[in-house]
């Protein structure tokens, strides 16, 4: 297995918080796979971000589910990004898209989609999903397990 971590600048390293998502280094290692259609998941329950208008805080549970080709997202990296949208002034749709974008352009994976469910800004919940197409047949993609908002009933 091909374990080649040494072009990697974050992973094992003290690294500071990003200031923005555009300053945020996202990093990739090989797929000890390539060519089996598994599906890897990354869920982020307390994403946070900033409301472009008034600058108060929206939060949302992403859930991001890849089916990797030659490579996979490093893990650390993945976390700074994401955490790097904390002080990011941007609509939900923006940061839901620009995140999968962005992770679809570094990976190139078989498949990717992201849920963006987001919390209610003015009483609406706001949620965002894409994906790259339709997944391989046979692969096994699991539902996403975020129920849909319902408030206090």
């Amino acid at each position: 297995m091909n374990h080649d971590v040494s072009g990697l600048t974050q992973l094992g390293q003290y690294t500071t918080q990003p200031n923005s998502p555009d300053e945020a280094v996202l990093e990739r290692v090989p797929n000890p796979h390539p060519g089996t259609h598994y599906v890897a998941r990354f869920t982020a329950p307390e994403f946070t971000s900033l409301c472009p208008i008034t600058a108060q805080p929206d939060f949302a549970h992403l859930v991001i589910d890849y089916i990797p080709g030659e490579w996979l997202v490093e893990s650390k990296s993945l976390k700074l990004y994401l955490t790097a949208f904390r002080n990011h002034g941007a609509f939900h749709e923006a940061c839901t898209i620009d995140i999968a974008k962005r992770l679809a352009d570094l990976l190139q994976p078989v498949w990717l989609r992201i849920g963006g469910y987001w919390y209610p800004r003015g009483g609406i919940p706001i949620d965002v999903f894409w994906q790259t197409g339709a997944p391989p047949a046979g692969a096994w993609i699991p539902d996403q397990g975020v129920p849909p908002y319902r408030g206090r009933g």
